[in-house]
């Protein structure tokens, strides 16, 4: 009768994996988005929808920690891990939110060009995230590592390049103001995914 109070069989690789796919749906769409030109309702609600998603499997994460004895790895880095794509997701939604509150066409070039670089770092977490599966075969996971900071540094060199160009050539201070916040949260995703590397790294650290 005991087996009846054990939790149902799970496994956090499979939660953790479903976890980074609606990271990745979520940054596709948002490039997607910004390569149309435009944020409405309907937009955001996708976003939104998404973002539950990632929420819910989030919450089986947590929740099956406080259930389970056994785990792949440490308790906390799978709660960071956890939480951290969670982050990017969140990130992604808070953006496309402020365009539309904020009224800005979606259509720069920097920003298509900023949403491109993000697309490719969240699918970079992924690649590091399901590698974990075969962590005794790390190398995989270490070159996603190693790009994910590499496009980090490319996030930073264009967030300062797009400030000068904001600053020099709009004359509109509200403007600024919002150009500006919109690119801070959008090189902030990108420290988001090199955090990921951070619980990543430490899992291998522990492991090897």
């Amino acid at each position: 009768m005991l087996f009846r109070f054990l939790p149902k069989e799970f496994s956090f690789f499979d939660l953790f994996d479903k976890q980074v796919d609606y990271a990745v749906d979520a940054s596709n769409y948002f490039k997607d988005l910004v390569s149309k030109g435009s944020v409405n309702d309907a937009s955001l609600e996708k976003i939104k929808d998404i973002e539950h998603q990632g929420d819910d499997v989030a919450h089986d994460i947590f929740d099956n920690l406080n259930k389970t004895f056994i785990t792949p790895f440490d308790r906390e880095d799978i709660h960071a891990l956890a939480k951290e794509l969670d982050n990017i997701i969140d990130m992604v939604n808070t953006i496309t939110s402020r365009l539309k509150i904020y009224k800005l066409s979606p259509n720069d070039k920097n920003l298509v060009e900023f949403a491109a670089v993000i697309s490719d770092s969240v699918g970079a977490v992924a690649c590091a995230v399901k590698g974990l599966r075969h962590s005794k075969n790390p190398k995989a996971i270490q070159e996603s590592c190693v790009e994910i900071n590499r496009l980090e540094n490319v996030g930073d060199s264009m967030r300062d390049a797009i400030f000068a160009e904001l600053f020099e050539k709009t004359k509109d201070p509200v403007a600024i103001i919002k150009w500006k916040e919109i690119y801070q949260d959008a090189e902030t995703l990108l420290d988001i995914c090199e955090d990921v590397t951070h619980v990543v790294g430490a899992i291998l650290l522990k492991q090897a």
